[in-house]
């Protein structure tokens, strides 16, 4: 453990080069010991053995859970403050919560979600021309301004209510997560969570106001629904249809295993705004980086974007045309990794490849470093391009499906076409308002909090774009 904090302290202490060589800076201790024991190696974290697999065909076996061996690992307590959603669940709950979620990101569901995330990008596309104002270019920290913009498309996308409601809650969530990281990364001494120190106290206090304020919520949407003032076709409304008894089909299989409680509604509500606002805030983020390192990419995206819409507002069929910024989003993925790992844990001996892993074992599966691997993806493996992705997923490296940015198999992230639809309409409004360059105050330094984030902000110069 010694060894790993210091490898990662040193890690962040200065900024990298500005390359796509990350995985030296973003997961150093995971990285050294992969290069020095090969594709499958072992070290202890504390008391328990953990196995890491840099192998995709391994890893795959692993996520697909065909047996049924491997489970989460052990959740620190204090994580489960945050949510108790469908990512901590397993067995039965997982499978009857995902079935009520599901639907929720159906193709059909998605294409009515799109005016309101092209509705939240308009509104900050507008401040950044304000800001640009006179003087016709302006800097911008985007990171801060990315998180607000995926929050403010959850609450809308989400809970149909105004932002304002939303976005408070999002904001205690925030502070609630702060904390909760700065005590995970202290000595854990038993008891002393329970002791009523200042953090402590600050602690409970808004774990019980995000979930008295999404009680509120909740209780509004449901009088909402029943008064036939607001359709169930947001994400809460179809969690809470699945407590009401109804008789059409899609609710049938919901009613046979029962629906969800008030307070796994409200598990699941933190649930979406911790996964679903920081990984598409992470993906822009790095797009927007890339495309200002790489003009001629972020030019040949403007021009796709203009030739399928215009200056027109985008909907969800001018996404599916969006060839080249598809490429770019997956490249980027690829590269900067939101999750840059998985992990699993044994909890029956099982065998893996050649190996028989016994019960009790943490397993990492290292998406950063598997997807910077040039046996996988050549030797062009640090190079950003889009090219790779041409021909789909399963043709860009040489093992297929090498490429696992949101999971694989049963437990394969419910919301990843929800976030890239998403990331395709921010960053074609973007695109077809601005054109961007890094500031010289910009500082290349990706690290690990929860998600892949800029350490130090993102800060890039904003043209707004007039064409011609």
């Amino acid at each position: 453990m010694k060894e790993w904090v210091k490898q990662v302290e040193d890690a962040w202490s200065k900024p990298a080069n500005l390359n796509h060589q990350i995985a030296a800076r973003v997961d150093p201790f995971t990285r050294s010991i992969s290069q020095k024991y090969g594709k499958v190696a072992m070290c202890w974290a504390g008391s328990t053995p953990r196995l890491i697999i840099k192998d995709a065909e391994m890893m795959k076996q692993v996520l697909s859970n065909k047996e049924g061996h491997f489970e989460k690992p052990y959740i620190d307590p204090q994580l489960l403050v945050l949510t108790k959603g469908l990512t901590t669940l397993e067995g039965e709950k997982w499978t009857k919560h995902r079935r009520i979620i599901n639907p929720a990101f159906h193709i059909e569901r998605l294409k009515n979600m799109v005016p309101d995330m092209a509705a939240a990008c308009g509104e900050f596309i507008e401040k950044w021309k304000n800001l640009a104002g006179a003087e016709g270019s302006c800097e911008v920290d985007i990171w801060p301004e990315f998180q607000n913009l995926t929050a403010d498309v959850i609450s809308r996308t989400a809970f149909g209510s105004n932002y304002a409601e939303g976005r408070h809650i999002f904001e205690l969530q925030k502070e609630l997560l702060n904390l909760v990281i700065e005590a995970m990364q202290t000595l854990y001494i038993p008891g002393l969570r329970c002791i009523p120190t200042k953090k402590n106290r600050r602690r409970k206090e808004l774990s019980k106001m995000i979930t008295s304020m999404l009680t509120d919520v909740i209780r509004k949407k449901e009088s909402a629904v029943k008064a036939g003032e607001s359709k169930a076709d947001d994400l809460l409304g179809l969690l809470l249809l699945s407590n009401q008894h109804s008789n059409e089909a899609e609710n049938a299989t919901i009613l046979k295993h029962g629906g969800l409680t008030t307070e796994e509604v409200i598990e699941e509500c933190k649930q979406f705004y911790l996964a679903g606002q920081e990984t598409t805030a992470s993906l822009l983020n790095w797009a927007m980086i890339v495309l200002a390192v790489h003009p001629d990419w972020q030019e040949k995206a403007r021009k796709e974007v203009i030739g399928v819409c215009g200056k027109n507002s985008i909907d969800f069929e001018a996404t599916t045309y969006l060839r080249t910024v598809n490429m770019i989003l997956q490249e980027v993925l690829r590269l900067y990794s939101p999750v840059i790992a998985q992990y699993q844990h044994t909890y029956k001996e099982t065998k893996l490849g050649d190996f028989v892993i016994p019960a009790g074992v943490d397993i990492t599966l290292p998406t950063l470093l598997i997807h910077h691997d040039p046996d996988i993806w050549g030797d062009d493996v640090d190079e950003f391009n889009p090219e790779r992705f041409s021909e789909g997923v399963s043709k860009a490296s040489k093992e297929q499906l090498a490429f696992f940015p949101f999971g694989f198999g049963p437990r394969t992230c419910v919301g990843q076409t929800f976030a890239l639809v998403e990331a395709k309409v921010a960053l074609s409004m973007i695109l077809q308002n601005f054109s961007f360059q890094l500031s010289p105050s910009y500082s290349h330094a990706p690290h690990t909090v929860m998600m892949l984030q800029p350490q130090h902000g993102a800060h890039i110069i904003m043209h707004p774009y007039h064409a011609h």
